[in-house]
């Protein structure tokens, strides 16, 4: 059973924020001092958390190896994220232009996805704008939960943009998921682009998360800037347009100043 409280100091919402270490959903604290100060109680448990994902990671990438043959691996590898998922798609900035960025994906992705880009969007906006969020954990919520249900109550009201199989009992699912205290993507736990990228292993992925909920609320996105230039320029690195430039090099914080 998850805690729902700081595994070092033990104090528990509203009266702070927590996130979750990388490798262990369950564990969780309310800032880096106190993750620091539990490290040598954790670290024996956390490293075997991690020596499994490792084990797995590599019998991965054998069978991944084992099917170059067959020309797979090229198309393997420019799935996004690599990891965090059940599965990657190709072309994610296309995708996000097209407004079919949920579609086509197993459904746990999808909830998983709307809590992490609702998360982010709140933890921008605080951020950027200091605007705190009613009925977020920044707010003095126990969860996130009711701004959450606003969120999704805006991305319905997007035509297009969640997949055709969703439903109300679907969204019920999803709101489950984000309440599940036992996995990553949890509505009483803060998140920062530093986590999206390290559990999803991909440094584009805070953007993609951010470009989706710009879409949710009309273009506006965190401290007034706007995607399109840089969703214009990653179509054209997804489709062979900027010669041998590589998204895994871009600086993306220059950009979003965020």
């Amino acid at each position: 059973m998850a805690s729902a409280a700081c595994a070092s100091c033990e104090k528990s919402p509203p009266e702070v924020k927590l996130k979750h270490c990388v490798q262990c959903p369950e564990v969780k604290y309310c800032g880096r001092p106190c993750q620091t100060a539990h490290w040598p109680i954790h670290r024996a448990v956390c490293n075997s958390q991690t020596g499994s994902n490792a084990r797995s990671a590599g019998n991965t990438n054998a069978r991944s190896g084992a099917a170059a043959t067959g020309g797979s691996s090229s198309v393997s590898a420019k799935l996004s994220p690599p990891k965090g998922l059940e599965k990657g798609i190709a072309t994610p900035f296309t995708h996000l232009d097209k407004g079919t960025w949920l579609h086509d994906r197993p459904h746990k992705d999808v909830y998983a996805l709307l809590v992490d880009a609702y998360r982010l969007r709140v933890e921008d906006m605080y951020n950027l704008e200091g605007e705190i969020e009613e009925g977020s954990l920044y707010g003095g919520a126990s969860s996130g939960l009711a701004g959450f249900r606003r969120f999704l109550a805006r991305v319905a009201a997007r035509p297009g943009l969640l997949p055709p199989w969703w439903d109300a009992g679907k969204k019920k699912e999803c709101e489950d998921l984000g309440m599940d205290a036992g996995q990553w993507h949890d509505l009483r736990c803060a998140v920062e682009k530093s986590d999206i990228i390290e559990h999803y292993g991909d440094a584009q992925f805070p953007m993609q998360l951010r470009m989706f909920a710009e879409a949710v609320y009309g273009g506006r996105a965190p401290g007034g800037s706007s995607g399109k230039a840089m969703m214009s320029m990653m179509m054209a690195m997804e489709q062979g347009g900027m010669g041998d430039m590589k998204a895994s090099t871009l600086d993306l914080s220059s950009v979003f100043k965020r």
